[in-house]
């Protein structure tokens, strides 16, 4: 049973856990490398899943390790963007051209800013808002308790909203005031 709901969230994940960890690492080599690892890992342990109260923070969890150990590892040995295509780039084919541009812009916007976070920050802001998970499973995904996951998201929540190029999104005035300063 363990083994079947394993699998089934394996084949429906993929897309959510490469997303995770591509937001988490900041490249798409890297994030298919961890998640592969972490889905191999997640397959070798699978045992341990009985004793889980909810599969979902588990394997996240094993997600979030494996990127820790690629930040650890491998990261500050390259340069971590060569070569790489914007994860906004997945916008549909069929999208208006203009919204499309206007959405990639948002998009970039916004994935720059989740990079000046610090990982300890990034992390659980990509759980909660870009994996959906709850405070309660982010806690154990990352191995933490709640309050420090509400500190951090609280932390994070602070920094996007004062960053510069974010506000520019939101009010047009910022954005002009941001270009004059900008060399």
């Amino acid at each position: 049973m363990v083994e079947q709901q394993l699998e089934a969230w394996l084949d429906q994940s993929y897309v959510a856990s490469f997303r995770t960890a591509c937001l988490i690492l900041g490249n798409r080599a890297d994030a298919e490398e961890a998640v592969q690892d972490a889905f191999l890992r997640a397959w070798r342990f699978r045992d341990s899943l009985a004793s889980v109260p909810s599969i979902k923070p588990w394997l996240y969890r094993v997600v979030v390790n494996a990127c820790y150990s690629k930040l650890r590892q491998e990261i500050p040995h390259r340069d971590q963007r060569a070569g790489d295509q914007p994860l906004a780039h997945m916008a549909s084919a069929a999208a208006d051209p203009e919204q499309w541009a206007e959405q990639t812009e948002v998009a970039q916007t916004v994935l720059e800013a989740l990079r000046r976070l610090p990982v300890s920050l990034r992390v659980p802001v990509v759980l909660r808002y870009y994996a959906d998970l709850s405070e309660r499973d982010i806690a154990l995904a990352i191995g933490r308790r709640p309050g420090t996951v509400k500190s951090r998201l609280h932390e994070a929540r602070r920094r996007l909203a004062a960053d510069p190029a974010l506000s520019s999104l939101v009010d047009p005035e910022a954005s002009r005031s941001v270009q004059e300063t900008a060399p």
